[in-house]
C-alpha cells in the first residue's frame, strides 16, 4: 500500500525531546501537526480493520452484520477519531463508554474476553501497518515514529482495559442477580410448607441450579456461612435465612462428598439433615433445623471418630442429625420431657447429694450393662454383692419401676435428659 503517495514533502517534525516529569501519556510526545497529516490514512483504515477482524476472529465471522457488527464498527470509528484528537495532548481518553459496553455485550453473549482482546490486537496491527507504510509523509523523524507507535499501543491497551471493566461489571451484575435468585430459592425451601414439585422446579430453573436426585440441608451459624460455603463444590446453593446459614448440598452421599463436607466444616459447628429426594425436602430441613439449637449449645457434637481426617486441621464440627435421633426426640417437646424427668427421677430428688450421686452412677452402669450385675460391678470397681445391695435399695426407692420394662426405659431416658438434676435432700 502507498497511503502517503502524492503528499508533498514536509520538514520532519521532532518528537518532544525531553518529557515533562508529570507527563502521563505517550501520545503527548507526538507533535499535534502529525494528526492532520495522517488523518486520511487513519480514518481510511476502518474498513480494513473490520475485514481483518472478521477473517481472524472466528467468533465474529458471522456476527458483523447485525447489532453487534454495528457496535464494532462504531467502536472502530470512534477509536480512530479519538486517537487523532489525543496526539499532542496529555489528556485521558475522552470517552470509553463504547468499549465498556462492548465488554458487557461479550459477557451477555456467553463469550470470554479472548475474542475481543484478539480483535483489539488485530486492529492495532492493521492500524500500525497502514501508518508505517505512509510514515514518510507525516514529517516525523525516527524518534517521532517510535513515539507514535508507543502512543498507538498504549491507546489500544486502554480501550481493551475499558472492555475488561465492562465485562467484569456485567459479570458482577449477573452474579449478583443469580445470587439473589438463589437466595429466593433457599428462602423458599425453608418456609413451611416447602414448595411443591412444580414450584421447586421453577425456582431452581430461575436460580440456574440443577435440581438433583437427592439432597440434604446443612445448617450453621450465619456468620460462618461464607467460610463453609466457599470450601464446598460449586453445585451447592446457600444463603442466610432467619438468622441461620443454610446450604443445600446435592448428592451428599456421592463419591468424596462426605470428606468434602467434613473438611468444609473444620472448626465450625454445623448440622446436616438426612439425604432425601427433592419431594421429601421438608424432612431434611426439619431434622437439621431441629438439631441446630442442640449443636449450637454444644449439647450434641460431631463424632470424634469422623471429626479430623486431615492432620492438624481443626476437628470438623459437622453433626449428622440422624446420629442423634434420641436427643432430638427428647428435645422435640421439652415440656413433656421435663415432666418425664420430674416424674421418673423423683426418688433421686429425695436423696442426699452423696446418695444421689452414687445412685445415678449405679443406675447408669446397670442400665448400660442391660441388668448384668457382674458387668455393672466391673464398671463401678465394686463387689457384685455391693451392686446387688444398691439395686435392692434403688428398686425400693423407685417402687417397682425398675422391674417394669416400660418404666425402666422411661427412667433411662430421664437419666439421659436430666442426669438426675433437681434439688437433693439436705445432708444428714
Amino acid at each position: 500500500m502507498a497511503d502517503g503517495a502524492g503528499l508533498e514533502a514536509r520538514t520532519p517534525l521532532r518528537a518532544v525531546a525531553t518529557c515533562p516529569p508529570d507527563r502521563r501519556h505517550p501520545w503527548a510526545d507526538v507533535p499535534p501537526e502529525a494528526a492532520d497529516r495522517m488523518r486520511a490514512v487513519v480514518i481510511g483504515a476502518g474498513d480494513d480493520i473490520i475485514e481483518e477482524v472478521r477473517l481472524q476472529v472466528a467468533e465474529y465471522a458471522l456476527s458483523m452484520d447485525g447489532l453487534f457488527g454495528q457496535n464494532i464498527r462504531k467502536g472502530v470509528s470512534v477509536a480512530l477519531e479519538q486517537f487523532l484528537q489525543l496526539l499532542g495532548t496529555d489528556g485521558d481518553l475522552p470517552d470509553t463508554r463504547v468499549y465498556f459496553e462492548l465488554g458487557r455485550v461479550e459477557h451477555r453473549h456467553g463469550r470470554t474476553m479472548d475474542a475481543l482482546q484478539t480483535a483489539y490486537r488485530v486492529g492495532t496491527r492493521v492500524m500500525w501497518r497502514r501508518i508505517s507504510v505512509g510514515s514518510d509523509a507525516y514529517g516525523l523523524d525516527s524518534d517521532g515514529i517510535f513515539r507514535l507507535a508507543e502512543a498507538l499501543f498504549e491507546y489500544t491497551e486502554q480501550l481493551a482495559a475499558a472492555s475488561v471493566a465492562g465485562y467484569a461489571h456485567e459479570q458482577s451484575l449477573t452474579a449478583g442477580s443469580r445470587q439473589a435468585r438463589r437466595h429466593t430459592l433457599v428462602a423458599a425451601l425453608m418456609r413451611t410448607p416447602t414448595p411443591d414439585g412444580t414450584e421447586l422446579e421453577r425456582l431452581a430453573r430461575e436460580a440456574e441450579w440443577a435440581l438433583p436426585r437427592s439432597l440434604a440441608v446443612v445448617i450453621c451459624d450465619d456468620e460462618a456461612l461464607q467460610a463453609v460455603f466457599r470450601r464446598l463444590p460449586p453445585d451447592v446453593v446457600g444463603s442466610r435465612v432467619d438468622g441461620l446459614g443454610v446450604i443445600v448440598v446435592p448428592d451428599p452421599d456421592g463419591p468424596a462428598r462426605a470428606d468434602a463436607l467434613v473438611e468444609a466444616t473444620a472448626g465450625v459447628p454445623a448440622v446436616i439433615g438426612p439425604t432425601v429426594a427433592p419431594d421429601q425436602l421438608c424432612r431434611t430441613i426439619a431434622r437439621a433445623r431441629g438439631a441446630w439449637p442442640l449443636v449450637a449449645a454444644g449439647e450434641i457434637v460431631a463424632d470424634p471418630a469422623v471429626a479430623a481426617p486431615r492432620g492438624a486441621k481443626p476437628p470438623s464440627g459437622l453433626v449428622r442429625a440422624d446420629d442423634h435421633l434420641l436427643a432430638l426426640l427428647l428435645h422435640a417437646d421439652v415440656s413433656v420431657t421435663t415432666d418425664l424427668v420430674a416424674q421418673r427421677l423423683e426418688p433421686l430428688r429425695r436423696m442426699t447429694s452423696t446418695a444421689r450421686d452414687r445412685a445415678v452412677e449405679t443406675l447408669r452402669a446397670w442400665l448400660d450393662a442391660h441388668g448384668d450385675v457382674a458387668e455393672t460391678a466391673g464398671t463401678l470397681h465394686v463387689h457384685p454383692q455391693t451392686v446387688r445391695y444398691r439395686l435392692a435399695r434403688l428398686k425400693e426407692s423407685f417402687a417397682g419401676a425398675l422391674d417394669d420394662p416400660v418404666a425402666r426405659l422411661e427412667v433411662a431416658l430421664a437419666l439421659r435428659f436430666g442426669g438426675g438434676l433437681g434439688e437433693p435432700a439436705p445432708e444428714a
